[in-house]
């Protein structure tokens, strides 16, 4: 069953907030409307995926433990159909739930409990992140493919080759992913890493970064990008 809180703005936002606790769904609802947003509240993750065909939200927040179908298969099917902006909510502080998640096709995560002054924050970023990608992809329509041999990346047709065979990336790891390889061997630090892919004004999410690393590493492989600890990462390009 769906609820909706909407309150009346032109420029308004519409959040699909997929949770089961009623309490915590209404919660968040509530302080999206405070904002000025519309909110769509999903009880259960095949709702969910109904809801995003039907309203096409400008950005989803999912918990994963979810009933009928959990989080992370709802995310997969929700950016299949449409990329949108995804906040998984999860009630671990495990690294393995949060690179699942963002394999699935989220853009970040929050660990619960979490404030919502937090929750805000963490959607007005992805908000930004969406139209800064915009301007990335545009700046990056006239772009050279980088060639590093085994691995060719196409920033016009936003494609990733590795050994011929195409590898499957969500929006925010190809732009992580391109920001690195346009300097090769050079050490970006988190902040500027959070400056250029996510628009973000401040260290808070450099967690978000390292998880976002942390996955890129599961698909193209671990020595791909290097940690220099206590600084950043740096693209090291693969050798023949």
């Amino acid at each position: 069953m769906l609820n909706t809180t909407a309150r009346q703005n032109t420029a308004a936002r519409t959040v699909l907030v997929v949770e089961d606790e009623p309490t915590l769904a209404t919660a968040i609802a509530q302080r999206i409307t405070a904002e000025g947003w519309s909110a769509r509240v999903a009880g259960d993750g095949a709702s969910a995926v109904q809801a995003a065909s039907q309203l096409r939200p400008d950005l989803v927040i999912m918990d994963i433990m979810l009933p009928v179908m959990d989080g992370l298969e709802a995310t997969k099917r929700i950016v299949a159909e449409r990329p949108v902006p995804v906040l998984i909510l999860t009630a671990r502080d495990d690294e393995t739930d949060k690179v699942i998640g963002l394999g699935a096709g989220a853009d970040d995560y929050m660990t619960k409990p979490f404030s919502m002054r937090e929750l805000i924050a963490r959607c007005k970023a992805l908000l930004r992140r969406v139209e800064r990608a915009k301007v990335i992809a545009k700046n990056a329509e006239n772009e050279k493919i980088l060639d590093f041999g085994a691995m060719i990346i196409d920033p016009a047709q936003r494609i990733v080759t590795l050994n011929g065979e195409q590898v499957h990336l969500t929006p925010t790891e190809f732009d992580l992913l391109a920001t690195l390889a346009r300097r090769p061997k050079s050490v970006l630090t988190r902040e500027k890493l959070l400056e250029e892919v996510w628009d973000w004004v401040d260290a808070s999410g450099t967690r978000t970064v390292d998880s976002h690393v942390k996955a890129l590493r599961h698909k193209l492989g671990a020595d791909m990008i290097r940690t220099v600890h206590g600084v950043g990462y740096a693209f090291e390009p693969p050798t023949e």
